[in-house]
């Protein structure tokens, strides 16, 4: 099985899943279907089902017409009920060709935020607006709260998960990042590659939760440094539990430029 991106809009990402020699890919959050549409044409693909994260229309836009063209399965929060045809909930789990997911809720993004892993070697995760490389979605619906147990339960995972976000948004976090912890040295290596990639108009996805663990501010958010440097830009004392030292790097960010 492999997994491979088609641009859209400025910075969207949509996930291709293709397996050897089949004629048939399955799409994760298709915010455009001309996208797709072109590729499945040039390459002489048929699209087998799309998983869904969550309702944002830049993930969900082109899975209308999709499905209709297809007439294909398609996953994803039970509230879109005019998108999708099979609703999946927390614990579920999707077949994808050979690989089994499982439904992950992920609520902070959205509410409706649904992540999906699989144990494959190595192992995969959809994460969405959830989780980027060097970074978290802005809480748009959810709580601080909700967003700190979905980066939990992120972290819970093999290191060796590769994960797949749905944004080009590496340098703008990284760049977040660096202003809290500046000689982080695994945080400046990971920069220049990626950097260097962009560059060269390359992804700088996927990344791993290993990786994440050591550079990823949401991840690192119980770091004393990080989290004292956090407060600092918001001109506040530091926290004093986990959630409000997650929602001062988080509104940290917020208010960053």
């Amino acid at each position: 099985m492999t997994i491979f991106p088609l641009p859209a809009f400025q910075d969207n990402y949509i996930w291709i899943i293709q397996d050897k020699d089949s004629s048939q890919v399955w799409v994760v959050d298709p915010g455009s279907a001309d996208v797709v549409l072109n590729y499945c044409n040039a390459h002489e693909k048929k699209i087998a089902g799309i998983l869904i994260t969550h309702h944002h229309k830049d993930h969900t836009g082109g899975v209308a017409e999709l499905k209709h063209h297809a007439k294909c399965t398609v996953y994803g929060p039970k509230h879109l009920k005019e998108l999708v045809t099979h609703p999946v909930s927390d614990g579920d789990t999707v077949s994808v060709f050979s690989q089994i997911f499982q439904v992950v809720a992920t609520p902070g993004h959205t509410l409706d935020h649904l992540c999906y892993f699989s144990e494959q070697n190595p192992p995969v995760l959809f994460s969405g607006d959830t989780l980027f490389k060097g970074g978290c979605g802005r809480i748009m619906e959810g709580t601080h709260k909700q967003m700190l147990e979905a980066m939990t339960k992120i972290s819970s995972l093999p290191d060796s998960t590769l994960i797949y976000c749905t944004h080009e948004y590496t340098l703008a976090n990284y760049h977040f990042a660096l202003s809290l912890e500046p000689k982080n040295n695994a945080l400046i290596e990971s920069n220049t590659a990626s950097q260097a990639q962009r560059s060269d108009n390359q992804p700088t996805l996927p990344t791993t939760l290993s990786l994440e663990k050591k550079t990823n501010p949401f991840l690192r958010s119980h770091n004393e440094a990080l989290k004292n440097q956090a407060a600092q830009q918001l001109n506040e004392n530091p926290a004093n539990n986990s959630i409000a030292s997650f929602s001062q790097v988080r509104r940290a960010k917020d208010s960053f430029s």
